[in-house]
């Protein structure tokens, strides 16, 4: 499995560097009348899912076959839109958007947080969970962290994934960005922890307590879970799925088929595997994500 992986993401890597902007084969000009991806997609029988192979969103198995919250989600839908089959393309979190506009996938299918930094960069489908974030710290949490205030005030060492959204979140409580460190994935900052590198992690609670799950020897625990605050507004970790903004019937097309997945129940059906709850589930929209006030 980590040979078929590491060969994955060489790939994606090297594709990634042919598409960089300015490459003649790739055409970036945008489409009219809402796009014409859907067609496209269901002319081939399939559709090219970007994913950062995070747990429990979309991730490799030891079965070398793609599977996680945003992956089964994209699997359902994309079937019952007519296209049955998908092509995993790996590339590390913070590439994914930039992979998305150079044509490297067609859809980003990573459990993505809909902000509005990244709204003004991909037109993202409506949310298919929300999660609160949290900390993995020591067992026993020795330094009482339970905000990224708290981090602040202690100054404290603090780890994050790259590109994560918690990096903002933590700047704009006072987190003196030299005290933030950014990992490649979650073990790497779980190991950070471990080996008292920093004095936290932070990242969605459901990830944390997938990776700690799968680590049941480490001796750390998740902090209980919290919505973050900027300027005493509430900013709201949901996750969706990112599309070219020019693909607006796509969209359309997804959210009416992820809304009857909602209205049904089958939802959480699959998502409950990977350790979401009806804690988890939103009616929350693109829109209102969107036109949050940004970190």
């Amino acid at each position: 499995m980590a040979s078929r992986r590491l060969l994955l993401q060489a790939a994606a890597a090297g594709a990634l560097s042919l598409a960089l902007p300015g490459c003649t084969r790739v055409d970036l000009s945008a489409e009219a009348n809402g796009g014409s991806l859907l067609d496209r997609l269901r002319q081939k029988g399939e559709v090219r899912v970007g994913f950062a192979n995070e747990a429990p969103y979309s991730f490799i198995n030891s079965e070398a076959e793609l599977t996680g919250e945003a992956a089964e989600v994209a699997k359902v839908v994309f079937s019952r839109l007519g296209v049955p089959n998908l092509v995993p393309i790996p590339s590390e979190f913070g590439s994914l958007i930039a992979g998305l506009k150079v044509g490297l996938f067609d859809v980003i299918a990573a459990g993505m947080s809909i902000l509005p930094k990244r709204c003004k960069q991909v037109l993202f489908t409506n949310p298919d969970f929300i999660a609160p974030a949290a900390f993995l710290v020591p067992k026993g949490n020795p330094k009482g962290i339970k905000t990224f205030a708290e981090v602040a005030q202690q100054n404290l060492r603090m780890g994050v994934l790259i590109g994560a959204t918690e990096k903002d979140y933590a700047i704009a409580n006072g987190v003196a960005e030299n005290r933030i460190t950014a990992y490649q994935n979650q073990p790497s900052g779980l190991e950070a922890v471990v080996t008292d590198r920093v004095d936290a992690f932070s990242l969605t609670a459901i990830s944390l307590r997938d990776v700690l799950g799968k680590n049941p020897g480490a001796p750390l625990e998740v902090t209980t879970p919290f919505v973050p605050e900027v300027d005493g507004k509430p900013q709201f970790t949901s996750g969706g799925f990112a599309f070219l903004p020019d693909q607006t019937n796509a969209v359309a097309a997804f959210n009416k088929e992820l809304a009857d997945l909602k209205q049904s129940g089958e939802l959480l059906r699959i998502l409950r595997p990977f350790g979401f709850t009806e804690a988890e589930m939103t009616d929350m929209t693109s829109q209102q994500l969107c036109a949050a006030p940004e970190a």
